[in-house]
């Protein structure tokens, strides 16, 4: 492990966690990780299941425990997050639920941004609050918000960086200081950034959370998702929650989420480097508003960005003059970009938050944390520059007629 973590990102992708499989093979070991599509494992005496049943790392009982394919990912989502241990689940959301479950297996108060993905905002609004799990929503970009909200029974603070869709940042080392010093267990979505963009625990977060289904699988062909951290705590969630609720990968899709992280490095390099001459158009057009991307001048934490990103990623924000009429005009009218909610694919997504990724977030609260109707958001992908350019600017020119 501490020979791998002095590897290149690139190199850390296609190796990491790989060398176990030699302890699971008689003879040659295969070059490309196999999928052991397989629910169950056969032992040869009673005395070594019951020693795999008293000790689950001398072998594997059930997939729904652990599966050999599955660690070889969770070894290398380990690596490359810079933690003592990763955990792969069967979606995003199913990482996001198990750790805040794990965390708050007690009960107690969350303090969480105001800007968050939909789903995360439902489940700390509406589904913790039925166990009398209570949530304080504050713009954590401001450190002083966060010390306000604390309270006695506060267990929890919960992040995005950059967050969605509005991509705003967080100060990850001083909000990592506050949450230490209050006894707090930080968790933050590192989705968007992915490790290529920003390892949060190097800047003293607890615990990351990834949607694999994104730049992490990079296809648009897997549903999953990843916790990280020390590994105590991997454990507690791996050993509890995941195992009695049940979101467990599959082992098929963890090996295709294998595949993916192989080219992890290098795609996210191009999607970093289309996205920065896309929003670099966007904002010299006189049909929008405004854009935000952390790679911009003009984002409002510019400064932060480069102190702590090493690359700022593959996501823009921008609003048409028109506001939503405007909106709905361009995703009408794009021929390559694909209208489609999800990000991190090979492909140009663009999609309307409003209407589709948090349109079960209240208006009023959408309006306050700044989800205006005539938002669009755009996760760029690795076609042409050239392509992506000029279908945005055709329907752009459309928008304007």
């Amino acid at each position: 492990m501490i020979v791998e973590k002095k590897l290149g990102k690139s190199t850390q992708a296609i190796h990491a966690g790989e060398s176990h499989l030699s302890a699971l093979e008689k003879s040659g070991i295969p070059l490309l990780p196999p999928i052991y599509q397989n629910s169950t494992f056969r032992f040869t005496t009673a005395a070594e299941c019951a020693e795999a049943f008293r000790d689950e790392e001398s072998g594997y009982v059930y997939t729904r425990w652990g599966n050999p394919t599955q660690d070889v990912l969770e070894k290398k989502l380990a690596v490359l997050e810079a933690g003592e241990a990763a955990l792969a689940t069967a979606s995003g959301m199913g990482a996001v639920s198990t750790a805040l479950l794990t965390a708050l297996a007690d009960g107690g108060h969350v303090v969480a941004m105001a800007n968050l993905y939909s789903a995360t905002f439902q489940i700390l609004n509406e589904d913790l609050r039925q166990f009398g799990i209570e949530t304080t929503f504050v713009d954590v970009t401001d450190l002083t918000q966060i010390e306000r909200a604390i309270k006695m029974d506060t267990k929890v603070l919960y992040l995005e960086s950059p967050t969605n869709p509005l991509l705003k940042l967080i100060d990850l080392r001083g909000a990592a200081e506050v949450a230490k010093a209050h006894g707090l267990i930080s968790i933050i979505d590192n989705t968007f950034a992915t490790p290529c963009g920003q390892q949060p625990i190097n800047f003293g977060i607890d615990v990351v959370v990834h949607s694999m289904t994104k730049y992490l699988s990079g296809t648009g062909a897997v549903i999953a998702g990843a916790v990280i951290g020390e590994k105590e705590f991997v454990t507690r969630v791996k050993k509890g929650a995941l195992r009695n609720f049940g979101a467990v990968i599959s082992p098929f899709n963890a090996w295709l989420t294998l595949q993916g992280i192989t080219t992890l490095p290098i795609r996210f390099a191009r999607h970093c480097e289309n996205a920065g001459q896309v929003a670099e158009f966007l904002e010299a057009h006189p049909a929008v508003a405004w854009v935000r991307y952390p790679g911009l001048q003009s984002h409002p934490q510019y400064e932060l960005a480069r102190r702590q990103m090493e690359a700022f990623g593959g996501m823009i924000t921008f609003e048409l003059k028109g506001g939503r009429t405007a909106g709905e005009h361009l995703v009408d009218r794009l021929e390559r970009c694909a209208l489609a909610v999800s990000l991190g694919d090979v492909r140009t997504l663009i999609c309307h938050p409003a209407s589709t990724t948090h349109s079960h977030v209240p208006s009023e609260i959408r309006q306050q944390i700044g989800i205006t109707d005539g938002l669009v958001r755009i996760s760029v992908g690795l076609e042409d520059i050239e392509d992506i350019l000029s279908d945005l600017k055709q329907a752009l020119e459309s928008c304007a007629s």
